[in-house]
């Protein structure tokens, strides 16, 4: 608990960590993008809300492969709100159409998963703007519906709910995103707050971001929170806090952040148009892999 205190603490005060980024690259091209997954071996996966679309490129920024367009049929979207990359499998949010769409890692479509209510111990989905696989393999979705997170086992059956109306005090009221840590915590962005839950529902802390949120992003156990102008990244092994602005990051006012990684001594920031590269230099983080 003494832990957790602490680390309460050092978010809520807004803390600055000297650090200097180097730009050294920026690629894509996309109408809206929505989401991006940034796998450990460098492979980066885009979302594009607008046009329907979904982006493999390299460690270089070499476009791979997309696939989709609008509709409803395999490898089509309608909307895909979010995305999620491993080693092997990548998972897409198919919000309007109600489901997730599950791809091999070089998008070839594997299966989609649709969940719908057949008794009171199954709940169902609809218009999932979120998702994430753990390390132990279970599905978790943000059902936008119902604000709540749903878990399912490797087989697609309904294990829990997270964050429900039965929760109490860590109830989420408008959730965003949510991301799962490696060791299987769920951090759950609800405004301009986070509620952090263990792997099996139970509320843990809640954290205060200090600003409104509109996204959330974990990768090699650096937490990063932003909205359009402002990043917060958490160091979570060491407890260090660094606050980016759009000035520092050397953006034009009318470029707005969509989301954030840290892989590899890289921040990757996400806009609606392409992705930019930056390197830590100095006092940075660490990959901790």
């Amino acid at each position: 608990m003494k832990k957790i205190l602490i680390f309460i603490l050092f978010f809520c005060g807004g803390l600055n960590a000297q650090t200097s980024l180097l730009p050294t690259s920026e690629f894509g091209k996309f109408e809206n993008a929505s989401a991006f997954s940034v796998t450990d071996n460098g492979f980066i996966f885009v979302a594009d809300s607008y046009s329907n679309e979904i982006f493999k490129f390299d460690t270089l920024g070499n476009l791979i492969r997309f696939i989709g367009g609008y509709g409803w049929e395999e490898s089509q979207f309608d909307e895909p709100a979010d995305i999620f990359a491993n080693t092997l499998n990548v998972y897409v949010a198919d919000k309007n159409n109600n489901r997730i769409q599950i791809f091999d890692k070089d998008l070839n479509f594997l299966s989609d998963f649709k969940n719908q209510p057949n008794d009171e111990n199954n709940l169902g989905f609809a218009y999932p703007t979120s998702c994430a696989v753990s390390t132990q393999g279970d599905l978790f979705v943000l059902d936008s519906d119902n604000s709540r997170i749903l878990k399912f086992d490797l087989n697609g059956n309904f294990l829990q709910e997270i964050g429900g109306l039965d929760a109490g005090d860590f109830s989420v009221t408008a959730p965003q995103k949510f991301a799962v840590s490696n060791d299987g915590k769920i951090f759950v962005l609800d405004e301009n707050r986070i509620l952090v839950f263990d792997y099996y529902g139970n509320g843990l802390f809640k954290i205060n971001t200090g600003f409104k949120a509109e996204n959330i992003n974990l990768s090699n156990n650096f937490l990063s929170v932003n909205n359009g102008s402002k990043v917060t990244i958490t160091d979570l092994t060491a407890n260090r806090i660094t606050v980016l602005t759009k000035t520092e990051l050397n953006l034009p006012e009318n470029v707005n952040i969509v989301e954030v990684a840290i892989s590899n001594n890289n921040l990757y920031l996400l806009t609606r148009t392409d992705i930019k590269i930056f390197k830590f230099i100095n006092s940075s983080p660490e990959n901790e892999d």
